[in-house]
């Protein structure tokens, strides 16, 4: 399925949030989501569906001053 990731393009096999951010290296890291526009904690990720053309946000917190 086609998805746009941080606004890029991705042909995935994932059918979850959940299992997108393992199968796109994210698996240990402490990432927040969104979904559509809509922030998905990560209690909700494993529930978060994927269709085809969804638009997921994925945000990385930096550290240093």
């Amino acid at each position: 399925m086609k998805i746009v990731v941080n606004e890029q393009e991705h042909n995935v096999s994932a059918t979850t949030l959940a299992a997108l951010i393992d199968e796109l290296g994210y698996g240990g890291a402490r990432v927040a989501t969104a979904l559509n526009g809509d922030f998905v904690p990560v209690t909700r990720r494993k529930d978060a569906l994927l269709k085809d053309g969804v638009k997921i946000e994925i945000v990385a917190p930096m550290q240093g001053g």
